[in-house]
């Protein structure tokens, strides 16, 4: 099977409706990807290519505490995608684990 170079392998999100949205104090909020993920297959380095974002209606990056937010919409994303000198080489390694796996 193969995939366009530019899609992510991964890609995860999460949607949030809300009529009224108040945060008591200012929330904190962090995307962190874990450099241990980075893949090792069969002697092949590769890196990970990572993005996040997030989609507001009605909501401002940076909240007001004990403001009261109404019909609240956010949508969010994440995706990552190896990133690797020779990615045809990388395809075959991984077709070639999944077979063995079977």
């Amino acid at each position: 099977m193969s995939r366009k170079s530019d899609e992510p392998d991964v890609e995860i999100g999460a949607v949030v409706k809300a009529k009224k949205l108040r945060f008591k104090k200012t929330p904190k909020t962090e995307v962190e990807f874990d450099k241990k993920s980075e893949a090792n297959l069969e002697g092949l380095a590769s890196e990970i290519e990572t993005a996040s974002g997030s989609k507001r209606e009605n909501l401002p990056d940076e909240v007001e505490p004990n403001k009261t937010y109404r019909d609240v919409h956010i949508r969010w994303g994440a995706a990552a995608r190896l990133r690797s000198p020779d990615r045809k080489k990388l395809d075959e390694a991984i077709e070639d684990l999944k077979k063995r796996r079977d």
